[in-house]
């Protein structure tokens, strides 16, 4: 298995694999500085959308990942997302993927956030995924934090195995093939 480069990842996009995609590392937008996004060396640096599930306890109920109640989060649409002290959002890329058969993703938070105390989390994309990736960002300080929306926050690694795998996210039928949007836990 090895890691892509940015050869390989323009390449695979030229394919539909990442949509809509940047071939380079866009740094400012409009003439304003901007957490970076696009590609880099060995991977891909993915916008968050404007759409956020923040959570919320003014309801009591309980997070409960095999029956999970809406009523955990407020929806909020907006450029800055505001992430209350030792709190947890979800959001979802810009980006949709179409992830190929030999292929692993990876993702890891960038340092921007990660040095202010924020960890974005997300599950590896499995081979023939495809959809948004919900973003999970764990603010894990005593302070408000901020998110901002079309601006860089994860980049994905993709690893690339010399062989195809026997069954792929696609072929059993992964519940969350296909996600567009935040998508919540389903079990």
């Amino acid at each position: 298995m090895a890691i892509k480069s940015d050869r390989w990842i323009i390449e695979q996009a030229k394919h539909g694999m990442i949509e809509p995609f940047e071939s380079g590392q866009v740094r400012q937008v409009a003439g304003n500085k901007i957490i970076s996004y696009g590609t880099s060396s060995y991977g891909y640096d993915v916008r968050c959308a404007d759409q956020f599930k923040i959570f919320t306890n003014i309801n009591s109920t309980i997070v409960d990942p095999k029956a999970f109640d809406a009523k955990n989060f407020v929806d909020f649409k907006g450029d800055v997302c505001i992430i209350p002290p030792n709190s947890f959002a979800l959001a979802h890329t810009v980006e949709y993927f179409k992830i190929p058969r030999n292929v692993l993703t990876v993702c890891l938070g960038k340092s921007t956030y990660a040095r202010c105390g924020i960890i974005v989390n997300v599950t590896p994309l499995e081979p023939e995924w495809e959809g948004h990736v919900t973003l999970e960002f764990s603010n894990t300080t005593p302070l408000p934090a901020k998110i901002y929306a079309f601006e860089g926050v994860a980049q994905m690694l993709f690893l690339e195995s010399d062989e195809e795998c026997l069954t792929s996210y696609k072929d059993r039928g992964g519940k969350y093939q296909g996600q567009r949007g935040v998508t919540l836990p389903k079990t």
